[in-house]
């Protein structure tokens, strides 16, 4: 769904959580015949649905906004190239999906390789295209640790899109 021209995804967990709520408030209504119960229960039905896709939103708009000054700052490296020292720094890969996971969940991971090596990239938002595994991408990203103070680097995208350049692998 787009709202003002930003691509907003809305979580399987949270069509889930509002698919298991209402049903037990629906049955919890029908049972006891409280019906006044639904001038409460559907407001609150309707709150758990919209407040992640006005997060969802939010976030995504964020990155919309970071994303011109990613792509004019982001300098192009080599995995192997990303260590340590790294952190901090905006960056720009092109490689292979090696893996795609948590795509449903709104909170994406890759597994991007080039000749050099493999790196995990990982996103905060939903993506605007539908990536698998062995699409060829560019990433423009900062480099992160994965547990926020240890770990190894990783790639935290603002963008990440497909490619049709093929001397990526």
């Amino acid at each position: 769904m787009k709202i003002k021209n930003t691509n907003v995804n809305i979580s399987a967990i949270n069509i889930g959580v509002v698919g298991f709520f209402a049903f037990f408030f629906l049955v919890y209504v029908i049972l006891s015949g409280e019906y006044m119960s639904l001038l409460w229960g559907i407001p609150i039905l309707a709150a758990l649905f919209v407040i992640p896709i006005i997060l969802s939103y939010m976030s995504a708009s964020e990155y919309n906004d970071l994303a011109p000054i990613y792509e004019a700052e982001a300098k192009p490296v080599r995995i192997k190239m990303i260590n340590e020292s790294s952190i901090g720094n905006i960056v720009k890969i092109e490689g292979v999906v090696e893996k795609a996971m948590f795509k449903s969940l709104n909170r994406p991971q890759f597994h991007v390789a080039d000749r050099s090596g493999l790196i995990s990239v990982k996103m905060f938002t939903g993506i605007s295209e539908d990536i698998n595994k062995d699409d060829i991408v560019e990433v423009y990203g900062q480099v992160i640790k994965r547990y926020v103070m240890v770990g190894e680097p990783v790639i935290n995208a603002v963008i990440i899109r497909k490619t049709e350049k093929r001397d990526a692998n």
